[in-house]
């Protein structure tokens, strides 16, 4: 029975010299493959073209390159633009490019599927089929930069994780990927110009605190009192506000690194004086700034968009107590939902 060919890019560089060493061939020929493997982006052996024939047919006998597929691309009238992306296979998961006047940002997928259960959102529907590994995770990004070039003339500048999924629930890939993405011998990115977005999973915020991460930290955190967190965010009654509060303090105290909170408000659940006072005393546990985010309906249910009284309300009194606070509009309303519930917002 024939064996399954191992993906390529599951390889380190220093096993991809050893391969071809023991191969009867020079150790640098494993620098070769892996620079076209991630800095060229290569799809296919074929694309080597600086590498043998005899070698390539080596490596395809060996190997396979499992790389996504953009399936179907949709273009906002406001510049956004949705990647339907296929695995190898054959599951799909979301990718955004969102473009401002000054910067693109691609916002990724870490799962297929999410293991969370918020109620808001579209993707918790799904029910949680896999991680992505690391070179999937990487791929959506290089196809965002090549989308970022060729419709704005201006590489990708941004990374969020808000994309398909719970980060922190596939922590060691997604910090593989953000390695590849960071280093010069991948994609170059600088770790300040990525965010990992945490619907609050606090032993994975320290450890991240622990592992001395340089990218930034946003918190999907919805409200500030236990009783609405745990409604609209089921799996949160695991991870209470009180741990989460110490995670984020242990955190700043580590990487002096500001948090972000994500804050959807809604009509008739988080719209209320009492959650803007629970809001405000959260915030000022640790230094932060606020994103008050346009709900994007999924469905005619409990989640609708609040007033814009009741975003004004926040602002006031976010504002009143020195903490920065921005509005992020719905962006990309005339194509399909974006990836998890954050994905359409202004980077």
């Amino acid at each position: 029975m024939q064996t399954e060919k191992k993906d390529i890019r599951a390889l380190t560089k220093e096993q991809l010299r050893d391969f071809f060493v023991t191969n009867g061939d020079k150790a640098f020929r494993g620098n070769q493959v892996y620079e076209w493997l991630w800095q060229k982006r290569a799809h296919k052996f074929e694309d080597m073209t600086n590498i043998s024939k005899h070698t390539r047919d080596m490596l395809e006998a060996n190997f396979v390159i499992n790389h996504i597929k953009v399936d179907t691309m949709q273009r906002s009238s406001d510049g956004t633009v949705k990647n339907a992306v296929r695995l190898h296979d054959d599951l799909i998961v979301e990718s955004v490019l969102i473009p401002t006047e000054t910067r693109t940002t691609a916002c990724v997928s870490s799962q297929v599927g999410c293991s969370l259960d918020c109620n808001f959102c579209a993707t918790a529907r799904l029910k949680r089929m896999r991680n992505l590994n690391p070179d999937e995770i990487y791929d959506q990004v290089a196809a965002i930069d090549n989308e970022s070039r060729l419709y704005y003339d201006r590489p990708l500048s941004n990374i969020v994780f808000m994309g398909m999924g719970e980060p922190l629930m596939n922590y060691p890939n997604v910090m593989k990927a953000i390695e590849k993405i960071t280093s010069p011998e991948g994609l170059g990115m600088s770790p300040k110009r990525i965010t990992v977005s945490t619907s609050g999973v606090s032993k994975m915020i320290k450890k991240m605190a622990d592992d001395e991460v340089k990218f930034k930290l946003a918190v999907s955190l919805h409200s500030a009192i236990e009783e609405i967190r745990n409604d609209i965010m089921p799996f949160t009654k695991s991870f209470p506000l009180n741990e989460l509060r110490e995670a984020l303090e242990y955190w700043y105290k580590k990487t002096k690194s500001k948090v972000t909170y994500e804050y959807v408000v809604w009509k008739g659940i988080n719209d209320d004086k009492k959650s803007i006072d629970a809001l405000v005393k959260f915030c000022k546990y640790v230094p932060c700034k606020v994103n008050l985010i346009e709900y994007n309906p999924i469905d005619d249910g409990q989640f609708q968009q609040a007033s814009q009284k009741a975003i004004e309300d926040y602002i006031f009194a976010l504002e009143r107590n020195d903490i920065v606070v921005k509005v992020r509009r719905s962006r990309g309303k005339d194509i399909d939902a974006a990836c998890g519930q954050l994905a359409n917002k202004e980077a």
